[in-house]
């Protein structure tokens, strides 16, 4: 691509030197992908961070209809929900950096959930960055496309780590794997998310959907057609339990709102009414602090 070393080899006459059991290709592969499907989602992650933060820059110190662009409620509540999203991207990447440097150490249940965690965060976060820096680009208007912005670049480079490491469908098709052949890392992936337990019922009640639904399943081979729907609520599970346990009380309460309560909206900018936008936003970007909640 433009901005990035990719491109497609031939091999003549090279040396190839088996590194894995003959016929066993894929699964030696898979485990040098399961390990840089957190590289995909750190990246992403901090894309996120980086289109935020520009964002709510040029908001911050733009003037429009007299009034900083910051303090306009609607501006408020899109720069609000990029920030949840960049804060539930960025506790999830971590939390599994965490898991895998534990998983070397030896730590068995780590190992389960870096390997169930690591393919439903990679499909999920890959997937939301491209429309993440999207509407950070869109914040700046016509100065988001210029190329001096660094916006331009960023929304070039948001798809790519979605099609490294297994495209959308391999990754959700990774999870169904995963659960059919090693059932104790859904019970370590349940282990995490309900360490938050009793902390917020709109995540309880997810999560207890979420359990419910997978002990229907039966073979996960059966439920290819909906595995992405499936893998996506994994995801905001898996990030609302982090949110809650770890993150700012407005973060999180503003994710399970969004994220995991009722009828949610589907673009950036559709938080609901009751959300303190100025404490996500003074937590996320100091100098972009506005008025109390919406």
């Amino acid at each position: 691509n433009r901005s990035n070393a990719s491109s497609e080899i031939e091999y003549e006459g090279a040396l190839g030197r088996l590194v894995g059991e003959e016929g066993r290709g894929v699964a030696t592969i898979i485990r040098m992908v399961n390990m840089t499907r957190l590289d995909c989602a750190v990246s992403s992650a901090s894309g996120m961070r980086y289109g935020l933060v520009q964002a709510a820059h040029h908001a911050t110190h733009r003037r429009a209809f007299g009034a900083r662009l910051a303090d306009q409620p609607l501006m408020r509540n899109v720069l609000a929900d990029l920030a949840v999203e960049a804060e539930a991207a960025t506790v999830a990447a971590l939390r599994l950096a965490g898991a895998v440097d534990r998983a070397a150490r030896g730590d068995a249940e780590e190992e389960q959930l870096r390997r169930l965690g690591l393919a439903v965060t990679k499909y999920w976060v890959c997937k939301r960055a491209p429309a993440h820096a999207a509407e950070a680009l869109e914040c700046l208007g016509g100065n988001g496309y210029v190329e001096d912005s660094g916006l331009p670049r960023l929304y070039r480079e948001s798809p790519l780590p979605s099609i490294w490491e297994g495209s959308g469908n391999v990754a959700a098709l990774d999870v169904l794997r995963a659960m059919g052949r090693q059932p104790q890392a859904v019970e370590a992936f349940f282990a995490e998310t309900e360490r938050a337990a009793g902390a917020d019922r709109r995540l309880d009640a997810a999560v207890a959907g979420l359990r419910k639904d997978l002990a229907g399943l039966g073979d996960p081979a059966s439920v290819e057609f909906g595995a992405r729907r499936l893998v996506e609520r994994m995801a905001l599970v898996f990030q609302g339990s982090l949110l809650v346990r770890h993150g700012h009380p407005a973060v999180a309460d503003a994710f399970c709102a969004s994220r995991l309560d009722g009828d949610r909206g589907l673009a950036f900018g559709t938080l609901p009414g009751g959300v303190d936008t100025a404490a996500i936003l003074a937590r996320s970007v100091p100098d972009a602090q506005t008025g109390t909640a919406a």
